[in-house]
């Protein structure tokens, strides 16, 4: 059930027995964000536990304008879920010229930098900075018309954690965070992505702190926050997002028929940078030329390109465009609904992933479950690789060189034709342990379980006592910021 921000009108109605989540998942369904599915299972898997679970999101307009609907998500929820949509929505991604300002209109660049700027003051995140009044308020209106006994935030964007920290600060709640990837580490390029002694990272020890549990979508990133906060290691777990079981076509549709063309695909979010793609697509157009299976072969790239006004409309949409002749096309996204009738389509996959070890990409585990060859065009040391790792029809990632890459193509073409039906159905055995269902069915068992068995703090004049915490600088560093009276 889908409803605005107003739960004032049901205070009368009485109070569930049962336990009771409010779950911070901007990007829940029906916005079509590769983290929907984990947010999706992660709601559903607390409502098998017969757990209340309020889900708060933002409006599909504003996904209109970000990334783009799929209904088809929906499908899947419970009905069960409450949903709550705040008015909230990123102002840069507006279009419509009539509600531009004039600093905006004139001077569209300084308009933006000092959006930035007005963002990070009210809380150390750009471009989502901002929705931390509104996030706050939302889940204390809640709390107060249904109590909760957890809080879940997912990020991004980290701003939720502004408002888990404000639930439990006024009324004691106990909150866990799904980092997914993490805030204080740079996932892309390696490295810290803040210092502790900034804002953030005094934001980051705080909320940690106190948190019941981290989630991380792999063992490098846990590693980084066991490292960085050795006091909550106990507390940090690996939660892998594994894939959808309706989402891999169980049985091969048809026989590869080399003759009338092999057909690669790559389904995901086109995030990757233009050189990748060009070294990608120059890699292909060689080895269309040196591998006689690949003759009249296709290649087919499938997803989103872009947010925005730049939605389709980027020197990578180019790219695609210009190797048209290479047998190179781009069919747009796949709706939820129609993911394994696309794979089923297709004769082997190409994954494409930015990034080094800190990255996994939701997609490896479900292009692994294929049972298709697969062509990495990734970094050596990159998670997907120790994923990959002893899967029979995978090419192995060789970063972007791109004489190793026509090799892989040539390799994967061949693989096409030589695999056996047993070597298909070993695959999707070994995939078998990363089905979504099952990863978040373990993970949501034990933190609630916990959550439950957890005491809690009681708030005391107003504020909440925290025995065993040192004093927090964060109150200090807001009233210099002004963020606070």
């Amino acid at each position: 059930m889908t409803q605005s921000l107003d739960v004032s009108n049901s205070a009368a109605a009485g109070r569930s027995r049962r336990p009771h989540l409010i779950y911070l998942a901007i990007g829940f369904p029906p916005a079509a964000k590769s983290c929907a599915y984990r947010m999706r299972e992660t709601a559903n898997q607390f409502r098998r536990l017969d757990w209340d679970v309020t889900v708060v999101t933002i409006p599909p307009a504003s996904w209109e304008r970000d990334s783009g609907l799929d209904y088809s998500l929906l499908e899947q929820v419970d009905p069960e879920i409450k949903v709550v949509e705040l008015p909230l929505a990123r102002e840069d991604l507006e279009t419509d010229i009539r509600k531009f300002s004039e600093e905006r209109a004139l001077r569209p660049a300084k308009w933006l930098t000092n959006l930035r700027k007005r963002e990070k003051r009210i809380f150390p995140e750009p471009v989502f900075g901002s929705w931390r009044g509104t996030l706050e308020q939302a889940v204390l209106d809640i709390h107060r018309e249904h109590p909760a006994d957890l809080l879940l935030a997912s990020c991004t964007p980290y701003v939720n954690l502004a408002a888990a920290w404000k639930l439990w600060e006024t009324h004691g709640v106990p909150y866990a965070v799904d980092y997914r990837d993490g805030w204080s580490i740079d996932v892309v390029n390696g490295g810290q992505a803040f210092t502790p002694d900034s804002e953030a990272g005094v934001w980051e020890r705080q909320i940690l702190d106190h948190c019941q549990s981290l989630w991380v979508v792999n063992d490098p990133i846990a590693d980084h926050y066991r490292t960085r906060y050795p006091h909550v290691a106990n507390r940090v777990h690996v939660v892998r997002n594994g894939y959808d079981k309706d989402s891999v076509p169980m049985v091969r549709p048809h026989t590869p028929d080399p003759e009338a063309g092999l057909t690669f695909g790559y389904l995901g979010t086109v995030n990757y940078t233009t050189h990748q793609l060009g070294v990608v697509l120059d890699a292909w157009r060689e080895a269309r030329k040196q591998e006689p299976l690949l003759r009249n072969a296709r290649f087919e790239i499938r997803g989103h390109i872009g947010a925005g006004a730049n939605r389709e409309a980027n020197g990578l949409t180019e790219l695609i465009r210009e190797a048209a002749a290479d047998g190179v096309s781009f069919g747009g996204p796949v709706r939820k609904a129609e993911v394994g009738q696309t794979y089923g389509g297709w004769d082997a996959l190409v994954l494409i992933l930015i990034g080094g070890r800190y990255v996994t990409s939701g997609k490896v585990y479900e292009y692994m479950a294929t049972g298709l060859p697969i062509v990495s065009v990734h970094e050596v040391d990159h998670d997907a690789s120790r994923v990959l790792d002893g899967h029979p029809l995978w090419t192995g990632a060789f970063g972007l060189d791109e004489l190793r890459l026509v090799d892989s193509f040539r390799a994967a073409a061949r693989m096409v034709v030589e695999a056996t039906d047993e070597q298909r159905a070993g695959v999707r055995r070994h995939a078998d342990p990363f089905t979504r269902e099952t990863l978040m069915r373990h993970a949501v068992e034990q933190l609630a379980a916990h959550a439950l068995a957890a005491p809690r703090d009681l708030p005391v004049n107003g504020a909440v006592v925290h025995p065993s915490s040192e004093p927090s600088t964060m109150d200090e560093i807001e009233r210099s910021a002004g963020v606070r009276a």
